[in-house]
């Protein structure tokens, strides 16, 4: 049996003498999907095509901040497991939280052939901690309820495992704080690029340790193929807070990794 969807599209075609009119077209189901599927391959082949041709990979300035938000709004408030599981919306504090560090010029963004920023990737130093010293607490302060939540799973990892005291020999490491794709061009290497610039700098500045929180299965994909280590994990089943959890993003995202690479 045909399922038959009856689609009212107005558009304004000229006639022979000039004239507007409208057409009215029927297409069937799977005419509809045909037509979902093609534009959806037009804009990955469009993407693909551009970065066969150009992607530059370049540092992150303080000028690039208020691009670097537009960017993230789309393709990070929205799309990271943990801001999705929360609905997060509009969060001044992540913003802060994600560009607090780029004055630190150890930060990347990927472009396109037009100049549009179609990845970053935001980092930051961190140092060994002195010992015994009280580990400084953001969400305490935070004023946006569900921020707080993520600010709150972040402190309690760091209760349980310390960087520095699997790796002693080390006094500081580079923290890969937030890697986001345009999602036009996920699955054609702007994250691996985008890392693999990351490192060379490290290379450069001789940092010894790089350090990247995955909370998403893809993003510690990414760093699996680049040769990063699993150094813990945590299941977001097994994180409760007052007999609840208060964090379960949807599948494949089940658990919260650090991922670890010497330089």
């Amino acid at each position: 049996m045909e399922v038959r969807v009856q689609q009212n599209i107005e558009y304004p075609l000229k006639d022979f003498d000039g004239r507007d009119f409208l057409e009215t077209a029927a297409f069937t189901l799977p005419d509809l999907l045909a037509i979902s599927q093609y534009a959806k391959n037009m804009t990955t082949d469009t993407a693909k095509e551009e970065c066969d041709q150009t992607c530059d990979v370049t540092f992150v300035t303080e000028e690039d901040i208020p691009e670097v938000i537009d960017f993230l709004k789309i393709y990070f408030f929205q799309d990271e497991p943990m801001n999705t599981y929360l609905q997060l919306g509009e969060c001044r504090e992540l913003e802060e939280y994600a560009t607090h560090c780029i004055p630190e010029k150890c930060s990347f963004k990927a472009t396109n052939s037009k100049g549009e920023i179609i990845g970053v990737f935001l980092n930051g130093v961190i140092h060994k901690p002195v010992k015994d010293a009280e580990p400084a607490s953001y969400a305490k302060d935070c004023k946006h309820e569900k921020f707080r939540k993520i600010l709150t799973l972040f402190e309690h990892i760091e209760t349980i495992f310390n960087l520095f005291d699997l790796y002693p020999e080390y006094e500081c490491a580079l923290d890969g704080k937030i890697l986001a794709v345009n999602s036009n061009y996920r699955g054609l290497g702007i994250a691996g690029k985008l890392t693999s610039r990351t490192i060379e700098y490290m290379k450069e500045h001789n940092i010894p340790l790089f350090h990247v929180m995955c909370s998403s299965k893809y993003s510690a994909r990414v760093c699996e193929k680049l040769g990063f280590d699993e150094v813990f994990s945590l299941p977001f089943l097994d994180y409760v807070v007052n007999g609840e959890n208060p964090l379960l993003p949807a599948d494949p995202h089940n658990e919260i990794k650090v991922m670890a690479k010497r330089i």
